[in-house]
């Protein structure tokens, strides 16, 4: 049974997200499988070289880049916001897969947690 939480928040600006990504930590930490998704404006959590310091803030950019040493199964991105917000595969993290179909992709997963 494996869980994927969905974050459809900016980086910046909210907790949400944080905590959403400290739950699938947790999850994975304790071996139960997890999974994230990142929709709308959550896709700004995987851009590469982000300036955290300029809002006042860490960089979610180290906190991504240790989901695998957490055992988190999967990072997915939904294709069509990136496309919305001009990223292209390059500029995204790295290990981050693209969703074609949000809807295949949400029933794909015995739990869905939206965060937010």
């Amino acid at each position: 049974m494996t869980t994927l939480i969905v974050i459809d928040q900016p980086p910046y600006g909210s907790w949400t997200g944080r905590e959403a990504l400290d739950m699938t930590f947790s999850l994975a930490a304790f071996d139960q499988p997890a999974a994230m998704l990142f929709l709308g404006a959550g896709v700004n959590w995987l851009c590469k070289g982000q300036a955290a310091d300029a809002v006042g803030q860490k960089s979610v950019e180290k906190n991504l880049a240790a989901a695998a040493l957490f055992g988190v199964e999967q990072i997915l991105v939904d294709s069509r916001a990136c496309a919305k917000y001009g990223l292209e595969s390059s500029d995204l993290l790295p290990g981050t897969t693209a969703a074609e179909s949000i809807s295949e992709t949400l029933g794909q997963y015995s739990r869905v947690v939206f965060a937010g």
